[in-house]
């Protein structure tokens, strides 16, 4: 037994010591302080992501193989096994919203393989389809001006109901308004239980302020301003959005 023991013993120390080499060489990558679309204004005070910067290293070839992982891209967590193999930030990445993990993945681009990327985009005026390069360094985020309270919170009045609401939850853009609301909201006057909410919703969430509810939360929400001023075929310029490819991390 004490042979096992010894065994298991040897086995964590040498986990241990390659973790701590690996973190100390990754440590001396180059890195850059990266700001966060919502500001960090939708975490709750004391949580790390509250000061609206998280520091990111350059990736390597290494890296790069999280882009190529099937089991990652079957499972849909490529980008977030990425995001979490170059943040220096210690956080969860369960915590952050998509909309900042999405401007992390502009600045994961930036730092891998440079700020311009090719799109192909149509011209109003002749509708045509243009060849064009974004500069990825010039997208901006939205405007966030709602100020949060402690627990990183927002609230509306719904009639004559003051709730609470908050923006890091993830996977709410196709879900029906009902349970669009449950997911959202945390708070109904000065109850913060599951029932009460769920009572609020389904008796005395009146339609109209429901979705004048939905309204508001999507004309606050954060994020990037995916729009880019192109030069069209006619020498004048125009504005439009552009897709993210498949090929966004590579050239």
């Amino acid at each position: 037994m004490s042979k096992m023991t010894d065994r298991i013993s040897t086995s964590v120390a040498a986990d241990q010591a390659r973790n701590h080499y690996e973190v100390e060489q990754r440590s001396k990558l180059p890195s850059i302080i990266v700001p966060l679309s919502s500001e960090g204004k939708i975490y709750p005070k004391d949580h790390v992501l509250r000061e609206g910067t998280i520091e990111m290293r350059y990736m390597t070839a290494y890296d790069e193989d999280i882009l190529t992982n099937q089991s990652y891209i079957r499972e849909g967590v490529m980008l977030d096994k990425l995001i979490e193999s170059i943040s220096l930030t210690k956080y969860n990445i369960s915590d952050m919203s998509t909309f900042d993990k999405d401007g992390l993945i502009i600045y994961a681009r930036i730092l891998s393989y440079g700020a311009e990327y090719p799109v192909t985009v149509k011209d109003p005026d002749s509708g045509n389809s243009l060849d064009r390069v974004v500069n990825l360094e010039k997208i901006q985020s939205k405007p966030f001006n709602l100020i949060a309270d402690e627990f990183g919170e927002f609230s509306f009045e719904a009639g004559d109901t003051t709730i609470k609401f908050i923006y890091n939850v993830n996977n709410i853009s196709d879900l029906p308004p009902s349970k669009f609301s449950k997911a959202v909201i945390t708070q109904v006057g000065d109850s913060r239980t599951s029932e009460t909410i769920d009572h609020f919703i389904r008796y005395k969430f009146m339609a109209k302020d429901a979705k004048r509810f939905r309204s508001y939360y999507a004309d606050n929400t954060p994020g990037l301003d995916m729009t880019f001023e192109f030069e069209g075929e006619n020498g004048g310029t125009f504005r439009s959005g552009f897709q993210l490819n498949s090929d966004f991390f590579w050239f």
